[in-house]
């Protein structure tokens, strides 16, 4: 992926529209005489009989335009969910009893933490892949009825090659999933890599601004949607329509956000890997995660997330605040991440005011 990736993707879509022209229109209410220029928060809980909602699990006006915005970015049929650990359990959901899921081992750790759930109960197998082996990958592939990838890996930002496995998986029968959380359309779409589903904690960058529990899933499949939307309606694992409205509200300045928060990131990077206090930085090239590893060691780290007086001491990202923690402090996250790993995520304000709470922390941190 080219450090400039956000530039590279702003191609041509099939309605003529380009990501960041869609990410501002896409999702409105038809134009009309005196016609909200916004999709209004429908707060109902059941709709007059005789329509296609009826009752508010199977669908919101809300809902609708949200998933009309994200399902034009990523080029698919969105559904969206009460958070993105719900998107994941409606996918992981259909996986039949004893079939194999091939996953990151570095990955979401909700979604690790499902997949352990489900072998432990007998119902699944796992196996654990380096994405960043396309050779294993591709053999794990092999009898495997669902293949799930991120790209880049949290918190590691291992970049997987999504068309050599997706290819590899459907010659073996196994569906492709890719969390595309950190990239976000803008960066990577992959439905155009034949992926089957793509799923987001829209709660993150699709949002925005750290203030709401959102999922998504997307898909090209007419069929796959079908039995997916229909899994969400049985289960009830539904969106509120404010949380949705707040959603497609952040959407709006999506393309923005990204934007400055990867110059931001590149320009930190550049100047991290010049920090004494810094063993190793692992950056993608793209998008506004980064993840460092301190020469301290755990103490170090930990040292760091609480020095800082800007950069905020919090577990999620993709918010306009810039934020950090050292990842190893949750028990469920894998031991082949190092004890003194520090996970960035770089918001949108001033590059120098970001720098140097940053590099007065570290300093204190040799």
């Amino acid at each position: 992926m080219p450090a400039d990736a956000l530039t590279s993707s702003d191609s041509n879509q099939p309605d003529g529209l380009k990501p960041r022209t869609i990410a501002v229109h896409a999702g409105r209410p038809a134009p009309s005489p005196d016609a909200p220029l916004n999709e209004p928060i429908t707060m109902a809980s059941m709709f007059h009989a005789g329509g296609d909602i009826e009752y508010s699990r199977f669908g919101n006006p809300t809902w609708t335009a949200l998933e009309d915005a994200i399902g034009a970015l990523e080029g698919g049929r969105c559904l969206t969910f009460a958070s993105g650990l719900a998107a994941v359990a409606t996918v992981l959901d259909l996986v039949g009893t004893g079939q194999k899921v091939v996953c990151p081992r570095h990955a979401y750790n909700g979604t690790v933490g499902q997949l352990a759930d489900l072998e432990a109960r007998g119902r699944i197998t796992t196996e654990l892949v380096d994405v960043t082996d396309t050779d294993a990958v591709v053999a794990a592939c092999a009898g495997a009825a669902l293949v799930w990838l991120e790209s880049p890996t949290n918190p590691a930002l291992e970049v997987a090659d999504i068309p050599t496995i997706t290819a590899a998986a459907h010659e073996a029968g196994a569906y492709v999933v890719v969390d595309n959380t950190f990239a976000t359309p803008l960066l990577q779409r992959p439905l155009e890599d034949d992926v089957d589903i793509v799923v987001h904690s829209a709660t993150k960058y699709l949002a925005g601004h750290s203030d709401v529990l959102m999922g998504a899933l997307v898909t090209k499949d007419d069929e796959l949607f079908g039995v997916l939307s229909a899994r969400r309606g049985l289960t009830g694992a539904v969106p509120g329509p404010f949380e949705a409205w707040l959603t497609l509200r952040g959407l709006r300045t999506l393309p923005l956000r990204v934007e400055r928060a990867q110059e931001n990131a590149q320009e930190l990077v550049r100047r991290l890997r010049e920090h004494p206090a810094i063993d190793e930085v692992r950056y993608p090239g793209f998008g506004g995660i980064v993840s460092i590893v301190l020469g301290g060691g755990e103490i170090a780290a930990d040292l760091l997330t609480r020095k800082t007086r800007l950069w905020v001491h919090a577990t999620s990202l993709g918010g306009v605040e810039s934020t950090l923690e050292r990842r190893r402090r949750w028990k469920v996250e894998p031991a082949t991440i190092p004890d003194a790993l520090v996970r960035l995520s770089v918001g949108v304000e001033d590059v120098e005011d970001l720098w140097s709470d940053l590099r007065r922390a570290l300093d204190g941190c040799v």
